[in-house]
């Protein structure tokens, strides 16, 4: 990636180019470091004391040696709608019943196995760097870095929570809520002997940590509510943990609820993601409509889910 110096940063160093304009992280500087083509300027190699002029092309190399590697994530032909892309980024809208990454029993039908065919096809070297990831059975938005520049980038926006996602979810029941914001803040940790299992926990317990949902109602009827919900923190099944703690468990969450005859997984799908584009100061908003398994267990309970989903979201 190449970049001009203009007047605002003549006379600054090269790391404080690095450091507050492209939010490089400590591992990438060292990949750069290590690189003889890593960081040029006007062509030549410099190092992170070079002092920036006036006119000067500086060329960063996203695409350097890697020390991970994601040669074992293998490539396959898997139909995936892209929502966005561009040199930096990939938005991915991710089907239900997908995982993020292999595992075991999921080796070549995953989220990281669709970006690396991707990658193939354009014969670009593949590192799988998912910002963030959504359960297997959550479909919607997923965030995907194309190299390791826009990665560090990307984790410094949401370590400052300049990176925003919204769900949208069915619960079980009538939720008491008048469509303003309201807020679920609770202690968290890993249900004991188990390594998946999340529960509400007190403070003082050993591995808690804190919880914040914030959270209104779309629409509800007697068997069903729509709610927008918004993890302020990032626990492991917080949206699923938080729903169930307040006597609305997800429909179709048979882990922290219970199975539904209409749907074959929790009736969660991430709709919204606000932004930062890399390096630039332009804020974007992505929207993702929820899948047709959400829209039909909904019309089972006798809501329009497209009709609510409109009304909220494409305000």
């Amino acid at each position: 990636m190449t970049f001009k110096v203009t007047g605002e940063l003549c006379g600054r160093t090269m790391l404080s180019f690095l450091r507050s304009k492209l939010k490089i992280s400590g591992a990438a500087l060292a990949a750069l470091k290590r690189d003889p083509k890593g960081i040029l300027v006007n062509g030549e190699h410099v190092t992170v004391r070079y002092i920036l002029r006036d006119g000067d092309e500086i060329f960063v190399n996203e695409l350097g040696d890697d020390e991970e590697s994601s040669e074992n994530i293998s490539p396959e032909r898997i139909p995936i709608n892209v929502i966005f892309e561009n040199e930096d980024i990939l938005l991915i809208d991710k089907p239900p019943y997908m995982p993020t990454h292999p595992s075991h029993g999921h080796l070549d039908d995953t989220l990281a196995n669709a970006v690396a065919y991707i990658f193939k096809e354009r014969d670009i070297p593949f590192v799988f760097r998912p910002i963030g990831r959504l359960d297997r059975n959550t479909s919607g938005i997923s965030l995907i870095a194309k190299h390791r520049i826009s990665a560090s980038f990307l984790f410094y926006a949401r370590q400052k929570d300049m990176i925003k996602k919204k769900y949208i979810a069915l619960l079980q029941g009538r939720i008491e809520g008048d469509g303003e914001w309201r807020t679920v803040e609770t202690y968290m940790k890993r249900q004991e002997e188990s390594i998946i299992i999340r529960c509400v926990s007190r403070e003082e317990d050993s591995g808690s940590f804190v919880a914040v949902t914030h959270w209104r109602l779309l629409y509800a009827n007697d068997q069903i509510s729509v709610v927008e919900a918004e993890p302020i923190t990032g626990r492991t099944h917080q949206l699923r943990v938080h729903f169930a703690h307040i006597g609305h468990p997800i429909i179709g969450d048979d882990v922290y609820g219970e199975a539904s005859p209409h749907i074959g997984r929790h009736a969660l799908h991430a709709a919204l993601l606000s932004l930062p584009l890399p390096y630039t100061e332009e804020r974007r908003d992505f929207i993702s409509p929820p899948p047709l398994d959400m829209t039909e267990v909904a019309e089972e309970y006798g809501c329009d889910l497209e009709k609510v989903f409109e009304e909220s979201f494409n305000r």
